[in-house]
């Protein structure tokens, strides 16, 4: 019989491709929807309303194991104080959702696997490089991804193999950052943000998502891994490759960070700001990652 994953946040950009690679190896999905959806030959749908305090028990109880996605995404809106609070709200009232279900019928799924975000080490100066124990930040990403995992971790409480997947800028063909970006680049009209020097860790999907899969297949895995490729792109270096793959060198002086400040208010320093991080942890347990250029990952998903 089939492993059965559950998947929340499965209808997102990761959530999509993680189903099929998931389908692609023999486990059955179910995903946690806020709308009903129909069921397919492949995928079983179950609600949820986490502002309602609703949950359908069944979808976690049927779990083998458990990925969580789910939350208000970073970059959607400006980040008012309402929007700050529903963005942290949505993560941990998510996760407390599927804490109670599993805590009242004693259920453990083989492991609950949980997203993340290198955002929580904030802004490196220089060179550091940013390994799975080092200091996190005090700004507004760095405490979310902290109480993010803070509620990952009532799960492990629960003697649950739990899994925190700190992720970095995904790359996904017309997905993520780069829908925004490749419009304008296209046009010939990119240039780098800032300094230019800030680091930009990224991740191809196809990756992001064979680390979740490794995560579930092997049981020595357990806690935070940082998910992204340790190369030196910061934001010039990745401007330029990306201007390159349209046939032509930047030309445009750089955006100066006060223009990006008055655009985005505080979420400029997602774009300002940068670390780079270590993945030797996640390779040291067997993981091999299939793009580490990151001229061909730009390709792969530009322009195939």
């Amino acid at each position: 019989m089939k492993k059965n994953v559950l998947i929340s946040g499965g209808s997102g950009f990761v959530g999509k491709h993680l189903t099929d690679l998931l389908l692609a190896n023999g486990y059955s999905v179910s995903i946690l929807s806020r709308s009903q959806k129909q069921n397919t030959e492949q995928v079983n749908y179950y609600q949820w309303d986490v502002d309602a305090n609703f949950i359908d028990e069944n979808a976690v109880l049927k779990a083998d194991y458990i990925i969580h996605l789910a939350g208000e995404g970073i970059a959607d809106k400006r980040w008012t104080t309402k929007r700050k609070e529903a963005i942290v709200k949505s993560r941990e009232k998510s996760i407390h959702l599927i804490y109670n279900v599993l805590k009242n019928n004693n259920k453990k799924p083989e492991a609950f696997v949980s997203a993340s975000g290198v955002g929580i080490y904030g802004a490196k100066n220089g060179s550091e490089i940013c390994t799975e124990n080092s200091s996190f930040a005090n700004d507004f990403l760095g405490t979310t991804c902290q109480k993010w995992e803070a509620a990952s971790d009532t799960i492990a409480s629960l003697g649950i193999r739990t899994v925190k997947i700190r992720t970095g800028l995904v790359l996904g063909k017309n997905e993520g950052f780069l829908k925004q970006l490749v419009p304008v680049f296209k046009l010939k009209l990119g240039s780098a943000l800032g300094s230019g020097k800030q680091y930009m860790p990224w991740i191809h999907i196809d990756d992001l998502c064979g680390i979740y899969l490794k995560s579930l297949n092997n049981s020595e895995i357990k806690g935070a891994y940082n998910a992204a490729v340790l190369d030196n792109t910061t934001n010039t270096v990745f401007s330029k490759t990306l201007a390159k793959l349209f046939g032509y060198s930047m030309w445009l002086p750089n955006v100066p960070a006060f223009i990006m400040q008055l655009i985005l208010g505080e979420m400029a320093q997602i774009v300002l700001t940068g670390q780079r991080v270590s993945s030797n942890k996640i390779e040291s347990s067997g993981f091999k990652f299939q793009h580490t250029s990151l001229e061909e990952a730009l390709r792969d998903c530009v322009l195939k």
